[in-house]
């Protein structure tokens, strides 16, 4: 008997199936949104954006978890769409905070749509039962293992 594990116990661990059907439903999801003429981190920020009270691209960085660089190219595409706009801080007026537009707010629920449509497409074969239960158990991790990352730094 061979101490050699295979190709079963790979597919067997939960980080390949998650790595392999994340990458697909990453590029699904990429897809979708392109059509809108955004990239899934403009849809992250849309998210964060309608998530909280208008913010500084500081605190949007440290709350994603990305450098600042990164909120200020998004945010700057953002704005050219009319997704957002940048307001200055009435009570700090050398900060610029961001807001959602109306346009913005549209298309975020254009990007809950698309990601709904893929979440249907992606678990048809399960059970309402086992949907729900995979939701709550991709909450768990992201909460255990994501979240708490972002808390720590």
């Amino acid at each position: 008997m061979s101490d050699v594990k295979g190709s079963a116990d790979l597919r067997a661990t939960v980080v390949f199936n998650l790595g392999t059907l994340g990458a697909l439903a990453a590029d699904r999801f990429a897809a979708q949104v392109e059509a809108l003429g955004l990239k899934p981190k403009h849809a992250g920020l849309l998210a964060a954006l309608d998530a909280g009270a208008a913010a500084s691209q500081q605190d949007l960085a440290r709350r994603l978890g990305v450098a600042p660089s990164l909120v200020v190219a998004l945010a700057d595409q953002l704005q050219e769409l009319g997704a957002l706009e940048r307001v200055r801080d009435a009570e700090d007026r050398r900060r610029q905070v961001l807001k959602l537009t109306a346009e913005g707010r549209r298309l975020l629920s254009a990007c809950v749509t698309a990601a709904q449509a893929l979440d249907q497409e992606l678990t048809s074969e399960l059970s309402d039962t086992q949907r729900t239960a995979l939701a709550r158990g991709l909450r768990l991790l992201g909460e255990q293992h994501l979240f708490a990352k972002k808390a720590h730094a």
